[in-house]
């Protein structure tokens, strides 16, 4: 199948991430630009990663998740059984940089999550909110994998069309009777990967829904 590259820079001129994608295949083979925008946000340092168990939800091409494999995490990079061979490629391509570890599962919101646990430290997720079907799913996952000290960074591009405005307001209405949202200014965004319309949003479990 064609694959095309996207070379995504890092800070001090260290080697950039080269990313494949997929001219065909669905939604999870190119890199999206909330993935650009998450990713580069971790670079800024506002999350210290050294060490820290990572796992991205809906990885796509794993551009997030790599990155952070680059700042020293335990990353584990997660997506449907078809997108694995794609995560896998740019893994491999990737993985002279990476200074923490990386490896790619197969996880399909809703089921069991048994395997991810103890909870991660840190849950990324760039643009996972645009099929009303799979929100329902999507926050089981994140209610099963979130501890009392999990950390999701959940980076998100704000579309106007169709139905997507509905669809967004349903999952942050849903995501606020177990969790605490809050949104990080773009100031704090990369200075050059920053968009009005894209938004990173900090989100942790309610500390009443665990026992004292």
């Amino acid at each position: 199948m064609a694959g095309f590259v996207r070379e995504l820079e890092r800070r001090g001129g260290r080697p950039a991430l080269r990313l494949e994608q997929r001219a065909a295949g669905g939604v999870g083979c190119v890199v999206w630009d909330a993935a650009l925008v998450l990713a580069k946000f971790l670079e800024t340092g506002a999350c210290p990663l050294a060490r820290r168990r990572v796992l991205e939800l809906g990885a796509g091409t794993g551009a997030v998740g790599i990155m952070a494999a680059t700042l020293g995490a335990n990353v584990t990079v997660t997506d449907l059984e078809e997108l694995q061979e794609l995560l896998l490629v740019n893994i491999e391509n990737n993985r002279h940089l990476v200074t923490g570890s990386v490896r790619a599962k197969v996880l399909k919101w809703g089921e069991d999550v048994a395997e991810f646990q103890p909870p991660p430290d840190y849950i990324l997720m760039a643009d996972c909110i645009y099929y009303e079907e799979s929100l329902e799913p999507l926050l089981k996952t994140l209610k099963d994998l979130t501890g009392p000290d999990t950390c999701v960074l959940c980076c998100y591009e704000q579309r106007t069309m169709g139905k997507n405005p509905e669809i967004e307001r349903k999952y942050f209405e849903l995501l606020q009777m177990d969790f605490e949202l809050e949104k990080i200014p773009l100031d704090k965004h990369d200075e050059e990967y920053r968009s009005e319309d894209i938004h990173i949003v900090t989100i942790h479990r309610k500390q009443t829904n665990f026992p004292s």
